[in-house]
C-alpha cells in the first residue's frame, strides 16, 4: 500500500500526524496478521482485539489507551517503549530519588495517563514482609515501566503482621478485597517483590485468558521450569479471578499456591497466556529463604485436591484484620493480621 495510493492531503499539524501514524500502523498490522492466516483477506474483524497487546516493528505497543481527546477516542496510538533493558541489584537504591523521578504519581503509589484514557485499571499487588531492600528495587524499575506502558495503576503492597508462618497466597487475596475498596480496578497483577522484568514490552496487564508474565528468569536460567508454571509474577482480571474464587487460604508457608491456582484455572476451563520467552525475561534478586517461611510439607496433599477445595478455600472464606494502612508517594502498605495455620 503506497502513499500515493492513499491519496491524502495531510495536513502538518499534530492531530494530522496522529491519525497517519495510526493508520499507517493499523494497515503495517493487518498486513501481517493475513499472512499468518489469523485474519482473511479484506477481513479486520479482530485486528483492534489482535493490536490490543502486540508490539509495532519490536517498538510500539499499540493499542493501550485512548486519546484523551473527545474526537479521537476511537483512535488508539502507539507507544514508545524501550523493549529489553538492563537490569542490575550491584548500586543501592535511593527511595527520595525514586520519588523525584515519578512526579506524575499520586499519594499511594497511583498514576493516570494525562494524554490518554487507559484501557485497563490495574492494581499491583505485592505480598511482603522483611524486604524492604528489594521493594526500593522493585520500585525504582517498575513504576517508569508500567507509566510507559500508559495504564492507569495503583501499587499495594501487603505486609504480613508478627513473625508467624508466611502465607503469601492469603495476602494477594487480602490485596484484591483492600485494593476495591478504593477503586474500580478490572485488572489484578500479582508480583512478588524481588522478580523484575527485562523487557518492557511485557505488559503488567490482563487479557482474554489469565497471563503468567515471569516466563524466563535468571533463577532458572531463563527458561520455563515447568508448563504448570503460574508462579512469580500473574495478571488476571477481575472476571477470571472471581471464578476461581480467588487464591487458596491455606497454604502456609513456601511453595503450593501457584500450582493450586495453576489447576483452578484449569477445572475452570481456561488457558494460561504467556509473552515470548525474549519478552518474558526477568531478573530475581538472590536472597535466602525467609524465616518463617519454610517449604509447606502439606503442599503436595493440598494441590491434588483443589478441585474439592477451591469452592470454599478462597476470596468467600477470607478473613483477616487490618492493622495498619499508610500512604507513601510510591505505594499504598496494608499491614494485615492473617492469623495462624
Amino acid at each position: 500500500l503506497s502513499a500515493r495510493s492513499l491519496n491524502l492531503s495531510v495536513r502538518r499539524d499534530s492531530r494530522s500526524c496522529i491519525i497517519l501514524m495510526c493508520f499507517c500502523a493499523t494497515i503495517m498490522r493487518s498486513r501481517h496478521l493475513e499472512k499468518e492466516q489469523k485474519i482473511g483477506k479484506g477481513s479486520l474483524s479482530c485486528l483492534r482485539q489482535e493490536a490490543n497487546c502486540c508490539c509495532i516493528r519490536g517498538v510500539f505497543l499499540f493499542h493501550i489507551c485512548k486519546p484523551s481527546d473527545p474526537h479521537f477516542r476511537s483512535l488508539s496510538l502507539p507507544i514508545p517503549l524501550v523493549g529489553p533493558m538492563r537490569v542490575e541489584f550491584s548500586e543501592p537504591v535511593n527511595l527520595d530519588m525514586v520519588r523525584k523521578g515519578n512526579p506524575q504519581l499520586g499519594m499511594g503509589g497511583r498514576y493516570k495517563p494525562n494524554d490518554c484514557v487507559a484501557l485497563q485499571k490495574v492494581a499491583i499487588i505485592i505480598p511482603f514482609r522483611n524486604r524492604g531492600e528489594h521493594l526500593k528495587y522493585w520500585l525504582h524499575y517498575l513504576h517508569p515501566i508500567i507509566q510507559r506502558q500508559q495504564l492507569d495503576y495503583g501499587i499495594y503492597v501487603i505486609q504480613q503482621d508478627g513473625e508467624g508462618t508466611f502465607n503469601r497466597a492469603k495476602l494477594l487475596n487480602v490485596g484484591y478485597v483492600e485494593a476495591l475498596k478504593e477503586y474500580d480496578y478490572d485488572c489484578f497483577v500479582f508480583s512478588d517483590v524481588d522478580i523484575i522484568p527485562m523487557d518492557d514490552r511485557n505488559t503488567y496487564k490482563c487479557s482474554s485468558q489469565p497471563r503468567h508474565l515471569s516466563v524466563s528468569m535468571d533463577k532458572f536460567r531463563f527458561r520455563l521450569p515447568y508448563k504448570q508454571y503460574f508462579g512469580g509474577v500473574s495478571a488476571m482480571s477481575k472476571e477470571q479471578f472471581q471464578k476461581i474464587n480467588g487464591f487458596p487460604n491455606n497454604y502456609w508457608g513456601w511453595g503450593g499456591e501457584d500450582d493450586d491456582i495453576f489447576n483452578r484455572l484449569v477445572f475452570q476451563g481456561m488457558k494460561i497466556s504467556r509473552p515470548s520467552g525474549d519478552m518474558g525475561k526477568c531478573r530475581m534478586i538472590r536472597h535466602s529463604r525467609d524465616k518463617k517461611n519454610e517449604p509447606n510439607p502439606q503442599r503436595f496433599r493440598r494441590i491434588s485436591h483443589t478441585q474439592q477445595t477451591m469452592k470454599t478455600d478462597g476470596i468467600k472464606s477470607l478473613s483477616y484484620k487490618v492493622v495498619d494502612i499508610e500512604k507513601d508517594l510510591l505505594y499504598t502498605q496494608i499491614t494485615v493480621d492473617i492469623g495462624k495455620p
